[in-house]
C-alpha cells in the first residue's frame, strides 16, 4: 500500500502551489481585490485565469483531448488541496463548482454534437454554467425522486421538443451561467423517473425569480431561484436516455461531492497556518502562545483531523479511479472533512483572538463559508443515512481492503 504521490502528480501539485502563492494569495490582502458578494473581481479572475493557462495548469481534471491536463482523481485530490489553499483558488483554475462537476459529467455521457456547443465553451472559460436539480419543498432535495419540475414531450413537424414546467431553488451560479443542467421529471417511475437536460440562458419560458441572500460568502452568479413557465427544449439536448436522469446524477455527484472535499482540506491547511503563524510570534505570560500545553492541544487535534480528511478523500478517489462508484467512501469523506473545515478554521479564530474574529485575516470568511459545508450535496445526516444502509447490507464486508 503506497501513499507516495507519482511523480508526474506530485509536479503539478508542486506547481500549482507555487502558483497560489505567487500570484493569488498576495490578492485576498488587498480589499479592493473582492467583488460586491466577497469573491475575486471578475476583471482580476480574468487576468489570473489567463496566467493560469499560460502555465499550463487550466482545467487539469479534464482529457488532454479536450483542453485539460489529465489529471486521474488522485492527482485531482492533491491539487485541488493546493488550489484551494487559497479562498480564490479554484475558480482560477476552472475548477470550482458547479462549472467543475459540469464540465466533468458532459465530457464523459455527452453526444459530440453537445460538447462541441455546450461543453468546450465552459472548458474555455468563455461561458459559466450551472447545474438545476434543487427544489422548494415539497419538491426534491436529497431524495431526487421527490421532483415536481416536469419536462412534457411535444411531437411537432420540425422535430421532437420538451416543455418544462416548474420552480427550483438554491441554483449555484444561476444568475451568470450561460449554459444550464436541468433535472426534470418525465414520468412516474421512482427509478427511471427523471431526466436531464441542456438550455441556454437566453431560451425564453424561464426566468429568475430572486438571488437569494446566504450566510456566507458567494460563488459568482450566487444562489438562485428559478421558475419555469414553458420553457422548450429540443429533443437534442436531452442528456443520455429518457429516465437516464438518477444515472445522471450519480456520474455528475459522486466524484463533485469529493472534490468539494479536495477544497475543503486546502482551507482546513490555510486555517492552520494562519493559526501557528500568529501562536509561534504572540507573546503571553512569559512565553510564546505555541509553547502553552493547550494551545499545542488544539493545534495537534485539528492537525490530526485534517490528515484523517486527507485519507479518506485519497481511498475514495483511488476507488473513483478503479471505476467504482465509491458511493459508501465518497459519503465518508463528506462527512469527516465538512466537520474538519469547520473544526480547523474555528480552532484557528480561537488562536488568533479577536484578530481571529475580524476582517484582518480571511478566517471570519473561511468560517462564514464553512458552515455550508454540512449541507451541500447532501447534508451530513442523509450520508450518514448511505452509511448504515450500506453496512445493514455488507455488514462485516463494510470493512474491506479491496
Amino acid at each position: 500500500m503506497n501513499f507516495t504521490l507519482p511523480a508526474e502528480i506530485e509536479a503539478y501539485r508542486l506547481r500549482y502551489k507555487q502558483f497560489v502563492a505567487e500570484h493569488i494569495i498576495p490578492l485576498e490582502r488587498d480589499p479592493a481585490s473582492f467583488d460586491d458578494h466577497e469573491n475575486i473581481r471578475l476583471d482580476l479572475l480574468d487576468t489570473l485565469r489567463a496566467k493560469a493557462k499560460a502555465a499550463g495548469l487550466w482545467c487539469p481534471q479534464l482529457p488532454k483531448e479536450i483542453g485539460g491536463q489529465g489529471l486521474p482523481v488522485i492527482g485531482m485530490a492533491a491539487c485541488y488541496e493546493e488550489m484551494n489553499y487559497s479562498i480564490f483558488g479554484p475558480v482560477i483554475f476552472n475548477c470550482a463548482a458547479p462549472d467543475d462537476g459540469n464540465m466533468t459529467v458532459l465530457s464523459k455521457v455527452g453526444t459530440p454534437e453537445q460538447k462541441a456547443k455546450w461543453l468546450m465553451p465552459i472548458v474555455e472559460g468563455k461561458v459559466r454554467s450551472s447545474i438545476v436539480m434543487t427544489e422548494p419543498a415539497p419538491g426534491s432535495g436529497s431524495d431526487p425522486t421527490m421532483m415536481l419540475t416536469t419536462a412534457s414531450p411535444v411531437h411537432t413537424k420540425s422535430g421532437n421538443k420538451w416543455i418544462i414546467k416548474g420552480r427550483k431553488w438554491f441554483i449555484t451560479g444561476a444568475g451568470v451561467a450561460s449554459h444550464f443542467l436541468l433535472l426534470a421529471k418525465t414520468s412516474d417511475d421512482p427509478r427511471k423517473g427523471l431526466t436531464a437536460f441542456l438550455f441556454h440562458k437566453d431560451q425564453p419560458g424561464w426566468h429568475i425569480v430572486r438571488r437569494i441572500p446566504i450566510m456566507g460568502p458567494e460563488e459568482h452568479g450566487g444562489h438562485c431561484e428559478l421558475e419555469f413557465d414553458g420553457l422548450e427544449i429540443p429533443d437534442e439536448n436531452r442528456v443520455m436516455n429518457v429516465g437516464d436522469g438518477l444515472k445522471f446524477t450519480q456520474i455528475r455527484l459522486g466524484t463533485a461531492r469529493l472534490t468539494h472535499c479536495m477544497r475543503w482540506l486546502g482551507l482546513a491547511r490555510r486555517a492552520m497556518d494562519i493559526a501557528a503563524d500568529y501562536v509561534g510570534t504572540r507573546m503571553t505570560h512569559g512565553g510564546k502562545l505555541a509553547d502553552k500545553e493547550s494551545v499545542q492541544w488544539l493545534l495537534g487535534d485539528a492537525a490530526m483531523q485534517i490528515e484523517i480528511g486527507r485519507m479518506l478523500v485519497m481511498r475514495a478517489a483511488a476507488k473513483l479511479d478503479a471505476g467504482d462508484f465509491a458511493r459508501k467512501e465518497v459519503s465518508m469523506a463528506k462527512i469527516v472533512v465538512a466537520d474538519v473545515l469547520h473544526h480547523a478554521v474555528d480552532t484557528a479564530i480561537q488562536l488568533n483572538g479577536a484578530r481571529g474574529y475580524s476582517k484582518d485575516t480571511p478566517l471570519e470568511w473561511m468560517y462564514r463559508y464553512a458552515r455550508q459545508a454540512r449541507l451541500v450535496d447532501g447534508a451530513s445526516e442523509v450520508h450518514k443515512m448511505v452509511l448504515a444502509q450500506a453496512f445493514m447490507k455488507e455488514r462485516q464486508e463494510f470493512w474491506n481492503w479491496k
